[in-house]
């Protein structure tokens, strides 16, 4: 290859290898083998030197193009390396299978820490994205019937935003009041007016185009592939204040690396005003862009993880 960038999405077979090496670890994290190609991951440096391998969730995404061009501009070679499932890039990245993720909130990085025992840190923010509550046959919460179900994402960061998020709607009421380590076992039946169903995140926004619920709590990845719009939105999340902050999205390393210059350049190759401009157009104008130190999301992540609750 002539160009010293390398904009790497996996085909579909060898993406189908690095997902069956990645789950077979488990929640253990078993020893499984990178499926880098090359062999080991690290920073690219000039006369050679492997890629810096970047999990993501739609690497088709226009702003990962610009981004890759972006960074060989500045001497670095990354190659983007796409995941379906967002319980596989985390893994990746603590099996050394990746050099850096970037498709979580701090509050879905401390869940995995502790459940895992790894120690990933946040290096970067990007920026905030709303779970709005969408529907596309009724157009504001007031008119969807009692006992009608609502989907929500069931991964367990997610899910406790969601719930949330509803609880705020006036949909559903929370035991204790909830918090960000809520289940769907907190919500009160007695006192809610709908029937919550926790599905994959994928599959919020086609159950909902499928009329099995009345509305749903889309993750911003897949609101556009569905087809859906501002219009949908019968109650829309607030990013703003304090609150939101376990809910911004960052670049995450080992902790090994977190003071990497070449993962720390990459990150400021992010907020460059044409990947901006992408990422506005990859997300609708829903992203809400913060650049937040790496010191206060590591600050952040330590808070989060010191109060989760143990399994």
């Amino acid at each position: 290859m002539t160009s010293s960038r390398l904009l790497k999405v996996l085909a579909p077979a060898a993406a189908a290898v690095l997902l069956m090496t990645a789950c077979a670890g488990g929640n253990e994290g078993g020893g499984s083998e990178t499926a880098a190609e090359g062999g080991e991951t690290g920073s690219s440096e000039e006369g050679g030197g492997d890629p810096i391998r970047i999990g993501v969730i739609g690497a088709a995404d226009s702003q990962w193009t610009v981004f890759a061009d972006k960074a060989e501009e500045a001497g670095l070679e990354v190659e983007i390396v796409d995941f379906s499932d967002y319980q596989i890039p985390n893994r990746a990245l603590a099996d050394e299978e990746l050099d850096l993720n970037q498709f979580q909130h701090i509050q879905f990085l401390a869940n995995f820490n502790v459940n895992s025992g790894t120690d990933l840190e946040p290096i970067g923010a990007t920026a905030v994205y709303p779970l709005n509550l969408y529907s596309v046959e009724y157009s504001s919460v007031e008119e969807i019937p009692d006992g009608a179900q609502v989907a929500v994402p069931n991964d367990p960061t997610n899910l406790a935003r969601a719930l949330l998020n509803l609880q705020q709607a006036g949909l559903i009421e929370l035991a204790d009041g909830g918090s960000s380590f809520s289940t769907e076992a907190d919500v009160l039946t007695d006192s809610s007016r709908v029937q919550v169903v926790p599905v994959d995140a994928a599959q919020t926004a086609t159950t909902l185009q499928g009329g099995s619920v009345a509305a749903s709590i889309v993750n911003n990845d897949f609101v556009a592939k569905a087809g859906l719009s501002d219009d949908n939105i019968v109650y829309p999340d607030d990013p703003s204040g304090d609150a939101i902050k376990p809910y911004i999205n960052i670049f995450a390393a080992r902790a090994a690396d977190k003071d990497n210059p070449d993962y720390l350049k990459l990150v400021e190759i992010w907020h460059d005003p044409e990947v901006l401009a992408a990422v506005a157009e990859d997300s609708g104008g829903l992203a809400i862009i913060v650049d937040n130190p790496a010191e206060e999301l590591q600050e952040i992540l330590a808070d989060i993880e010191s109060n989760a609750p143990t399994s």
